[in-house]
């Protein structure tokens, strides 16, 4: 079990963040097979080609221990727009006796994997191999899908951060995740193979929303870091499934254009201008033009979030993109 313990000061700092880190690390497990599961097989299928050449070697033994990942490899993000440079750069920061420890808890009961030996005995230089690899995978792993899981990332943070203006943590906690729990004063989760009590000290607690990181809870409490927990967004069952392809597109397309009916089938989960600007190789102002058709036609819904308007396709566009298919098309083995 692990326990966290809040204070009064505490409660007014519970806050939200997404990290591309969080995404990346997560994935390595994914993608080495330990954690290979049918919910990411698309993404998967893309990424394996993309890696192919890379010397990943130290960071699959870093990412993909089965209990525990060090803390410097993922520190929590600054912001609640965590950027993938800055977090690279804490890595490379990180004192080499943080990252010793780390490695200490990592090989707990077993011989550290050989090939993070250099890396126990010289942090400092080879910190920044391992930052450069980290990038390289970035590049090409989670970079091209990363618009998509910040659009799941987001919509999830908006709707916590209804639950906790509405219900306080209590209501957040009430489908986290099966193994956390909230207590008055303090938070469980529970952990078997862990044991560890920890004050936050007036750090609050920091929710990172993380895709990669299904259907796991994750649990950084170790001093000097803010605790937090990485846990699972809602929707990640239509991730990568419940995009429209362009064959169901396609009728509706002929009716109202291929770059709007494109649009509405990347809509099924909330996405900014920028992102569908991105996504369909169009200019902001075009696919603003577009948006501003669809809403008035009630295709489309558009909502502020912070800095961002996000936009999402309705039920009705839901049926013209995909009720034909899903009526006819015959069941896959």
């Amino acid at each position: 079990m692990i326990e966290i313990i809040f204070g009064p000061d505490d409660l007014t700092r519970i806050r939200f963040a997404r990290s591309p880190l969080e995404e990346l690390v997560h994935s390595v497990p994914v993608l080495a097979g330990t954690r290979r599961l049918v919910v990411h097989r698309p993404w998967l299928e893309f990424a394996a080609g993309r890696v192919r050449g890379l010397d990943l070697r130290v960071l699959l033994a870093l990412a993909q221990g089965p209990r525990v990942v060090p803390d410097f490899l993922a520190p929590p993000p600054e912001a609640l727009t965590g950027e993938f440079r800055d977090e690279l750069d804490a890595i490379a920061a990180t004192p080499a006796a943080t990252v010793r420890s780390a490695l200490d808890e990592l090989g707990t009961g077993d011989v550290l994997p050989a090939v993070l030996r250099p890396l126990y005995e010289d942090p400092e230089r080879e910190l920044p191999g391992l930052v450069d690899t980290m990038a390289a995978y970035w590049r090409a792993a989670v970079e091209p899908v990363w618009p998509r899981l910040r659009a799941l990332s987001e919509a999830d943070i908006a709707h916590r951060a209804g639950q906790l203006t509405t219900g306080g943590l209590a209501k957040v906690f009430d489908d986290l995740h099966p193994e956390a729990r909230y207590e008055v004063d303090r938070l469980l989760i529970d952990k078997p193979l862990h044991s560890a009590r920890r004050s936050s000290d007036g750090t609050g607690l920091l929710l990172v929303p993380c895709v990669f990181a299904w259907p796991r809870l994750l649990v950084l409490h170790n001093e000097p870091y803010q605790p937090t927990l990485t846990y699972s967004p809602r929707g990640i069952g239509r991730l990568w499934t419940d995009q429209a392809s362009a064959e169901t597109a396609q009728p509706l397309a002929e009716l109202i254009g291929r770059s709007r009916a494109a649009l509405l089938a990347h809509l099924d989960l909330p996405l900014s201008t920028s992102q569908l600007a991105a996504y369909l190789d169009l200019t902001s102002a075009a696919v603003s033009q577009h948006l501003s058709v669809l809403r008035r036609c009630s295709l489309v819904t558009s909502r502020r979030s912070g800095r961002w308007m996000l936009h999402q396709r309705t039920p009705l566009a839901g049926e013209l993109l995909g009720a034909p298919a899903r009526h006819t098309a015959a069941p896959k083995p």
